[in-house]
């Protein structure tokens, strides 16, 4: 059984391991595969859209764990949900937008004797081992309909050009975009806020070094780079910059 791990703990601290202890020490055959624990602290949004890149690689039958949780120890509820063969555990604060309303969800008990600040090892982390071991969806707790739902925005149209924005800069200083590149017209020219990254191109090296590039990504919508440098740093802008096509 895999069970992912996605989190803003960073890995200088021992939170990450005290996760770990509980999963292995009640499922003590599950591979932990980490997705990312270098989210931005309390980044729900690009929690989400890493989460939601990743999730659908795994096989059927992974438990996800997802911690990017600054309401934890409030009344915000701890969620068990399903969808197409996968398990999830996560706070109850838009980070499972990704999945589709169809999904199947149940509200956590929370332990009185869980820790306020630590839900992750004290609640989230004995539910995914309790699914990674063979317990049902709905035994974990009861059911619910109306989860925190605050999708990533989605491109527009205005029948002349497409309108997005950038939701996630990664490590490399990559905007990625909410564009898909099968929106993307041939030879249409790629414009952030006031900057011209020229027409889509196949990679990094379709460009001279330092230069601005704009190509579909791995995650199928369209990315804005600097060959052997930083977008982001270039241009100085991030999350939420405007991005037509």
């Amino acid at each position: 059984m895999i069970i992912t791990l996605l989190t803003d703990f960073g890995t200088s601290d021992s939170y990450v391991a005290e996760m770990k202890a509980v999963l292995l020490s009640s499922a003590a055959t599950a591979i932990l595969v980490d997705i990312s624990h270098q989210v931005a602290p309390g980044d729900m949004r690009a929690g989400q859209y890493l989460l939601g890149r990743a999730w659908k690689h795994f096989p059927r039958g992974t438990v996800h764990v997802a911690i990017v949780d600054p309401g934890v120890g409030t009344e915000r509820r701890a969620l068990a949900a399903e969808q197409d063969g996968h398990r999830f555990v996560a706070p109850d604060n838009g980070l499972l937008s990704f999945l589709p309303k169809d999904a199947r969800y149940v509200s956590l008990p929370v332990p009185a004797s869980a820790a306020a600040t630590f839900h992750g090892r004290d609640v989230f982390a004995p539910a995914a081992a309790r699914l990674a071991t063979g317990a049902a969806l709905q035994d974990l707790g009861a059911p619910i309909t109306d989860p925190c739902f605050t999708p990533l925005p989605v491109a527009k149209h205005d029948h002349l050009t497409v309108i997005g924005e950038v939701i996630y800069v990664d490590r490399f200083g990559t905007l990625v975009t909410n564009i898909p590149g099968d929106a993307i017209q041939p030879g249409a020219r790629i414009r952030i806020e006031d900057s011209e990254a020229g027409s889509l191109r196949r990679t990094f090296r379709d460009v001279a070094r330092g230069a601005l590039v704009a190509f579909v990504g791995s995650g199928g919508t369209v990315e804005i780079a600097v060959r052997d440098g930083s977008a982001a740093r270039m241009l100085g802008v991030g999350v939420g910059a405007e991005v037509r096509a």
